[in-house]
């Protein structure tokens, strides 16, 4: 199997998305980190009923690492559409590496991605605006903080999806 070289006559992205890219794989961590805490044993802000009702136990536990190490998997995704290795897989990927992703392709599922995160996350703004009865109010407080940087999770990929169409476009891929 040959491995595709990066198209030179691609413009390399902007400051802007590079950045934009890089908060898009940070806004997930604060919450991660307090998922990890819950799964570890740590109440982190539950009332010890509140945490019992949760389930964060056996495969409660199981379920949210999967769900905190699946949600920064995606988020590093997003670093793919401004790197090398977006524009062309590492050969270490199944089936496909070495290989040129079609750039529609991926401008569609990250526009998917964007508007399906921003419609999941957006709750998490008004986090404050219902009560949390199973939590403290200084947890509540604070996991409120915590989530709340991943409203911003899918305006950023967003906007990097858009760069991403915008410099494919220009290139004529």
């Amino acid at each position: 199997m040959t491995t595709t070289q990066p198209d030179t006559s691609l413009s390399r992205p902007p400051r802007w998305a590079v950045r934009a890219a890089q908060a898009a794989a940070l806004v997930t961590l604060p919450s991660g980190v307090w998922r990890l805490l819950l799964a570890a044993g740590f109440t982190a802000g539950y009332t010890e009923a509140g945490y019992e009702a949760m389930g964060f136990t056996g495969w409660g536990a199981v379920y949210v690492v999967a769900l905190t190490v699946g949600g920064e998997l995606l988020a590093l995704l997003t670093l793919g559409l401004v790197r090398p290795w977006g524009e062309v897989l590492p050969r270490w990927v199944p089936l496909v590496g070495g290989r040129r992703p079609n750039p529609r392709a991926v401008t569609v599922t990250a526009s998917l991605g964007a508007v399906a995160l921003t419609l999941v996350l957006t709750q998490f703004a008004f986090w404050w605006a219902f009560p949390h009865p199973d939590m403290t109010p200084f947890g509540s407080t604070i996991a409120g903080i915590l989530y709340l940087p991943m409203v911003a999770w899918g305006p950023l990929l967003a906007a990097v999806a858009l760069d991403h169409h915008r410099r494919h476009r220009a290139a004529g891929l």
